[in-house]
């Protein structure tokens, strides 16, 4: 078996919690989300991991050193294209406030036709997804290990709902989806919590 991907989201923020769009806006994990992590990272115990990557926002940073603390792994690495997509006049707000701060947008939003203003189009998050999980790929190219990468639920979904050519449900706190790599490109199993 060749390298692997262990693609994973972040554990909980107080913004998750009341359903509050997050984006790129830097918040931390909660009492919850740290306690997801631990949780993650006693799950994740029996892979052969090698290395543990991050997007650089706090709430998947923290995750990834709660997990690697968990599997003895010193060095987390950064990956910024790992990040959350961008979600512009959105960030912030539950899905009712945008829609009715910005009825317009949200229902472009909804119909998959728009990115809401200032914010990041589903084919540039998805093509950053791609370059963050080929790079590394590459890190692993000469080892048949399993790396962990922390990232977001938005970004993960779109990239999934792309690799699995149909609807993806929203991502959990802590979902686990396989990632492989091989000539045809990538393979990924839906996230589930394993």
């Amino acid at each position: 078996m060749g390298p692997r991907i262990l693609l994973t989201r972040h554990g909980q923020t107080a913004w998750n919690a009341l359903g509050r769009l997050q984006g790129h806006t830097n918040i931390e994990l909660d009492d919850i989300g740290r306690e997801q992590a631990r949780a993650l990272g006693t799950k994740l115990a029996g892979e052969r991991v090698r290395a543990v990557w991050a997007s650089d926002l706090s709430r998947a940073r923290q995750t990834a050193e709660i997990v690697a603390g968990a599997l003895g792994i010193v060095n987390v690495h950064t990956e910024p294209l790992l990040r959350e997509r961008q979600f512009g006049v959105f960030e912030g707000l539950t899905r009712d406030q945008c829609a009715s701060q910005y009825p317009d947008a949200w229902a472009q939003w909804l119909s998959l036709t728009a990115a809401p203003p200032g914010g990041e189009s589903r084919e540039s998050a998805v093509a950053r997804m791609k370059d963050a999980l080929t790079n590394i790929f590459d890190s692993l190219e000469h080892d048949a290990g399993v790396a962990v990468a922390i990232s977001h639920g938005g970004v993960m979904r779109l990239w999934l709902s792309e690799v699995l050519a149909g609807p993806v449900p929203l991502v959990a706190n802590g979902a686990i989806c396989v990632v492989e790599r091989d000539s045809r490109g990538f393979h990924a199993t839906a996230p589930s919590d394993r």
